[in-house]
């Protein structure tokens, strides 16, 4: 060991301890159980048995360990965008993918394009762009994969700016948020505009955070951490005290996070603001933008939006295969087509034929310092089905691998028509669109909503 440290060794890592002991002690506060004359005993915590406390002093550890159980926020509400209540309908263990028959995933790939014939499986390109990244992206110190993210960062913000969600008086709520890094541009994109608010949700502990580097001070920043599942926007407290139109967005939201995130944003918050605090927030909304709209089409675009508590939605799909059925917001669509939840576990499964085997070929990691990779924050998220779950293998000598590929394709787009079809019901245009080339990302499907002009009651004076 280094000298002044401790002298265990750590045979997963290869060294020793860098951990500094006290005075006259060998090892340190978390190995010091291999002291020769330790009279006190060690034991694993048993809030989080990865680290150890002396057995004398357990009580006083329990009330500070970082690992204890939290007081709950006031906008934390149980299961609020769970879903499915009606556990008869939550499908049992299915069988595996791989071990179906040839016979039975003919069954199945008959059943997908008979639901799919008459879908719009060809889907628009809208690969845009803003200027609020034109500097980043010029900078020639982002590598290869900073620069990825960056483009699709551009075109997410191209599309929003079409749908002229980046205005004043919104609140942006960035679902499945990492670092912060969407809402750092949306920010950035707003230079002159007043009256705009950040929300932040991610459940998990987050290094390298943007969020805390913005310049603008009349920009309010807050992180919620709290899985979607549970989140009930309403009761956020900046939300509550100034109703701005929400605007939500994510890129790359994960499976079943952009189902939770749709129902919390038209079901459980909606439902929320209607009757008496929908009037005043619409209102107020409508007197901000009609005083910095650039064209009266826009201005009416804007005003028309802002009667409903969400102005709109902006994601970037991904990781189909973790999807569930519990969560998933198209079930009633799939049952309108004869499927179900057992068909539904199999396409989710096969959704990942769409990229399988084709990620060596497009995703190349960047040396540069300035590269999000640096961070962990990976162009996409991995697959994390196994061979057994997905079937690739054992279908390689059934199904081409282009054949696989247009599967995985259907799945996806019968997947997203579900969730299409939920929001238009909750009075939403809603539209899905390639917002990025697939050499920049596989996951390269945007889905925007906004409220249906149609559907929406203007209000009165």
């Amino acid at each position: 060991p280094q000298p002044g440290r401790c002298g265990h060794f750590v045979q997963r890592k290869g060294r020793f301890c860098r951990m500094v002991p006290a005075p006259g002690r060998r090892f340190c506060g978390e190995h010091g159980q291999e002291e020769e004359q330790n009279d006190r005993k060690r034991i694993p915590c048993p809030l989080d048995p990865k680290h150890t406390v002396y057995e004398d002093q357990l009580q006083k550890h329990l009330k500070k360990c970082n690992s204890r159980e939290k007081p709950k926020p006031v906008y934390f509400v149980q299961d609020i965008n769970a879903g499915l209540k009606d556990v008869a309908e939550i499908p049992e263990k299915q069988v595996a993918l791989s071990s179906l028959s040839s016979e039975g995933l003919q069954n199945l790939i008959v059943k997908l394009k008979k639901a799919s014939n008459g879908l719009e499986l060809h889907l628009k390109e809208e690969i845009l762009y803003h200027q609020a990244l034109q500097e980043a992206l010029n900078d020639p110190k982002n590598g290869e994969s900073a620069f990825k993210h960056l483009k699709q960062q551009a075109s997410i913000l191209g599309n929003m700016e079409k749908l002229h969600l980046l205005g004043p008086g919104r609140c942006f709520v960035e679902f499945g948020a990492g670092r912060g890094k969407l809402s750092h541009w949306v920010d950035v994109a707003l230079q002159n505009v007043e009256n705009v608010q950040f929300l932040l949700v991610e459940r998990a502990t987050t290094r390298f955070k943007v969020d805390g580097k913005h310049k603008r001070r009349d920009s309010i920043f807050e992180r919620l951490q709290v899985d979607i599942q549970h989140l009930c926007l309403s009761k956020v407290p900046i939300l509550e005290k100034k109703k701005l139109p929400v605007v939500g967005i994510g890129k790359h939201l994960c499976g079943a996070a952009t189902d939770l995130a749709l129902r919390c944003l038209v079901e459980s918050y909606s439902a929320c603001c209607g009757g008496e605090n929908e009037e005043p927030a619409a209102k107020r909304c409508r007197t901000a933008t009609t005083e910095v709209a650039a064209d009266s089409a826009a201005e009416n675009d804007s005003n028309t939006e802002d009667h409903k508590p969400v102005a709109g939605i902006v994601i970037a799909l991904c990781c189909h295969h973790k999807c569930d059925w519990t969560h998933y917001v198209g079930r009633e669509f799939f049952k309108s087509v004869g499927l179900g939840p057992v068909e539904f576990h199999y396409f989710q499964r096969m959704s990942s034929w769409a990229t399988c085997g084709m990620r060596e070929t497009t995703s190349k990691a960047s040396t540069s310092e300035e590269s999000e990779d640096q961070t962990n924050d990976t162009e996409e998220h991995e697959q994390t089905l196994s061979t057994a779950e997905s079937g690739s293998d054992t279908w390689q000598g059934i199904l081409t691998v282009e054949e696989r590929k247009e599967i995985g394709r259907l799945c996806k787009r019968l997947i997203d028509h579900g969730r299409i079809e939920y929001l238009q019901q909750q009075g939403y245009k809603a539209a899905l669109q390639y917002y990025t080339e697939s050499a920049v990302s596989l996951e390269n499907v945007l889905l925007t909503a906004v409220p249906s002009p149609s559907l929406i009651t203007e209000p009165t004076t």
